[in-house]
């Protein structure tokens, strides 16, 4: 049903100042920089190897400004989003609707480039609360026009997305719907002792949903943390950031084996995000 991440949001009140600082924290320019004025939205996108990133600003009225207006009311800047890709929105609308969901029809979605005027056409499908457990998620099917794709990223650049990090109290319903229901490949389950948490890894087109389960007694409930980019030379790519004047802190060792790691302080507009290099 799901058949990658297809994008990743984030919400910010100046889309012009949000643009210059992820030009500076990827290392690549955006490939769109357009408007859906059915949501009275505009956005920036950069992409890459296996997924893209889209800035997203209100610009007008409705249901994709009240949603931008009201994140950044309660968190400011930050990670609002994750986009599932589908190959066909009406079978997985069927099959959900099948299982007892209630679901709306999948719904037509436009973008125009505001400086080619190339138009590019999707389906979205809204998942129930059931489903999206407190994080802003939908299936996405593109029907029409693509995102100009990079040729080669540079070696001090963000090539692809590494993995993101999901919050939860509930790793076991996670599992029902990520792993039974979207049909994703759980690739790890395993207790972290020293974390006093559970960690649970999702792998599909070569990126990763870390979960992290911290208990507690609430409703069962979700939500976005961090992302994590992919380089090919994290020395490289920390001498660049540095010298555009953005705050990172050392280079060491990653958690998992063979890996170099840095966290990003500054510019991120409230995401926490981590560079990482497969050595």
């Amino acid at each position: 049903m799901i058949s990658s991440i297809d994008h990743l949001i984030i919400a910010v009140k100046d889309i012009n100042k949000a643009e210059e600082n992820y030009r500076k924290i990827f290392g690549i320019n955006p490939v769109w920089k357009g408007e859906h004025k059915a949501l009275g939205t505009s956005n920036v996108i950069f992409n890459f190897k296996n997924t893209y990133c889209e800035l997203l600003s209100a610009n007008g009225d409705g249901l994709g400004a009240a949603l931008v207006n009201n994140a950044i009311e309660e968190n400011g800047d930050g990670l609002v989003g994750l986009v599932f890709g589908t190959n066909n929105a009406e079978e997985s609308f069927s099959k959900l609707k099948k299982l007892g969901y209630l679901i709306t029809e999948p719904s037509e979605g436009e973008g125009i480039d505001t400086k080619t005027k190339k138009i590019r056409k999707w389906k979205n499908l809204f998942l129930p609360p059931e489903l999206s457990r407190g994080i802003f998620t939908f299936l996405i099917e593109h029907t029409e026009g693509a995102l100009p794709s990079l040729d080669k990223y540079s070696s001090d650049s963000v090539n692809k997305l590494d993995h993101v990090v999901i919050n939860t109290n509930d790793a076991d319903g996670f599992i029902d719907i990520y792993r039974d229901i979207f049909n994703i490949r759980l690739a790890l389950d395993k207790v972290i002792e020293h974390w006093k948490s559970r960690m649970l890894f999702f792998r599909f087109n070569k990126t990763t949903i870390e979960v992290i389960e911290r208990k507690n007694e609430d409703t069962s409930q979700d939500s976005l943390w961090g992302l994590a980019w992919e380089v090919e030379s994290i020395e490289e790519t920390h001498k660049r950031l540095t010298k555009e004047g953005i705050d990172i802190t050392p280079i060491k060792d990653g958690l998992k084996e063979n890996t170099l790691v840095a966290t990003i302080k500054s510019h991120t507009h409230n995401v926490p995000t981590l560079l990482i290099e497969h050595t």
